[in-house]
């Protein structure tokens, strides 16, 4: 009896390794999983990142010209301001 103890014990830790190799296994994979999906991420926020900071560049660029035209009117305004005091000084 005591050698069926043994086997039994050896064959119930043996059960016990195997389900823990089983689950650290699939824990594995799943990390595999997640570091898989977070490098897709992280590639589609690298895109994105180039993508805005086009989309910036551009804004940017739009406002210097808007700001440039905004200085060029009101150095005409001036300029017909002063025209029209001139003419109303005559």
């Amino acid at each position: 009896m005591p050698a069926e103890i043994t086997v039994k014990a050896a064959l119930e830790a043996l059960n016990k390794a195997l389900n823990q190799l089983d689950n650290e296994v699939d824990r594995k994979v799943e990390a595999g999983r997640s570091a898989n999906e977070a490098e897709a991420e992280l590639g589609r926020m690298i895109e994105d990142r180039g993508r805005i900071a086009q989309e910036l560049d551009a804004a940017q660029d739009r406002s210097n010209r808007l700001e440039e035209a905004n200085r060029e009117v009101s150095r005409r305004l001036v300029t017909a301001m002063e025209t029209i005091r001139a003419v109303l000084d005559r």
